[in-house]
């Protein structure tokens, strides 16, 4: 079982950055990234678990990024950041700011918007969501290992969250720098599973829910004081 997963915790699957202007070949901003994501088939591997997600009520939450056209607030002071800049990447309301249709956003999932800084913790509404929606393991999926995911799983640590990152529903700029981030950094802060392990967690989940006999005084009217004290 994945720890983490394992005793219950009420999770949200985290879909990092599946953006046209991360992951399309055509819009990418590096096309080594759009490549591996490519190479690795992570879209289909993120779609089912949001669909395992959905299946079981709990939150689907995309992480999206759409920069001011004027670049207002916007911080270039590393090289990614001064790429975007130069290169006016992802802009609100164009092609490179909307997700990948494999994984848009469905009806109850829940988008959080940045538009300056690397990670997904900054200035975005993300940790208030996840409070306010009781989640104490967030299971990370999406671009990329290099940057944002080792970000959000040392932010989701520093908040007091459980992380799980889905190895094979992830991706870096290369194979190497995939590889040995996820065995010399992310495995110090999160769990590393496969998608598969994922799945089955959460299919052992809804069986148990199913076969669990209801508790016939949590259907008893407010009124109803026959309920067990």
């Amino acid at each position: 079982m994945v720890h983490g997963l394992d005793r219950g915790e009420r999770a949200a699957l985290i879909v990092s950055e599946c953006l046209r202007g991360t992951l399309d070949p055509e819009l990418a901003i590096f096309a080594g990234l759009a490549e591996q994501a490519a190479e690795r088939g992570i879209l289909a591997r993120i779609a089912a678990l949001a669909a395992d997600f959905r299946a079981l009520g709990l939150p689907v939450v995309h992480i999206h990024v759409a920069h001011r056209p004027d670049f207002g607030a916007f911080s270039d002071t590393n090289p990614v950041s001064a790429k975007v800049r130069r290169e006016r990447r992802v802009l609100a309301a164009t092609p490179q700011a909307s997700p990948m249709p494999q994984v848009a956003p469905q009806p109850g999932d829940y988008v959080s918007t940045r538009r300056s800084g690397l990670a997904m913790w900054y200035g975005t509404d993300l940790d208030s969501t996840l409070r306010n929606l009781r989640i104490e393991t967030v299971v990370l999926t999406g671009v990329s290992t290099n940057v944002a995911l080792l970000a959000g799983a040392l932010g989701a640590t520093d908040r007091g969250y459980r992380s799980v990152l889905v190895e094979d529903a992830a991706a870096g700029a290369s194979v190497e720098s995939h590889t040995w981030i996820v065995a010399n950094l992310l495995r110090l802060l999160s769990t590393i599973a496969r998608a598969g392990e994922v799945h089955a967690d959460l299919a052992r989940r809804g069986a148990a829910a199913t076969t669990t006999p209801p508790r016939p005084w949590l259907n008893t009217h407010p009124e109803d004081d026959s309920r067990p004290r």
